[in-house]
């Protein structure tokens, strides 16, 4: 079964400072882009339909781009018509973490990459089956690894 990890910001252990296993905020602000870092640490969102994945059909695995971890397989995206890269399901032992997001005045579930804290997108219950679950994912938070 797909390992979720539900975190709540308080006593959670996490880095409040979202920067990451592998390096400083510094370190991150030099090797992502200002989109990249935006989203990922600021928790931003790109504009709908303006992001590299969006529409890549590709084979291949969605990786976090902070941290380099296993999220999404090719293999359970799907055309939701938001403008995101969309999922029905992380892959198997992917690192997410979900958490309640009432921001704007709206309530949400955020998602974020479990190991590293990194900001991805959102997740909602009007996907397609098996799950019924919507992952709309920033492909600022996304980096991908094509199959050979």
């Amino acid at each position: 079964m797909i390992d979720f990890v539900r975190r709540l910001r308080a006593g959670s252990g996490k880095a409040s400072n979202q920067m990451g296993d592998d390096g400083s905020s510094k370190e991150l602000k030099e090797r992502l882009t200002s989109t990249q870092y935006e989203v990922t640490q600021r928790a931003g969102t790109e504009p709908a339909f303006s992001g590299e994945f969006w529409n890549l059909k590709d084979e291949g695995m969605y990786k976090c781009v902070v941290c380099g971890e296993d999220l999404f397989g090719s293999d359970t995206k799907f055309d939701s018509g938001s403008g995101w890269p969309s999922f029905y399901k992380p892959t198997e032992g992917a690192p997410i973490a979900e958490e309640d997001d009432r921001k704007f005045g709206m309530v949400r579930t955020e998602v974020k990459c479990g190991k590293c804290d990194a900001h991805l997108g959102h997740v909602f219950p009007d996907g397609p089956q098996p799950t019924g679950q919507r992952y709309c994912i920033n492909s600022a938070a996304l980096a991908f690894d094509e199959a050979e």
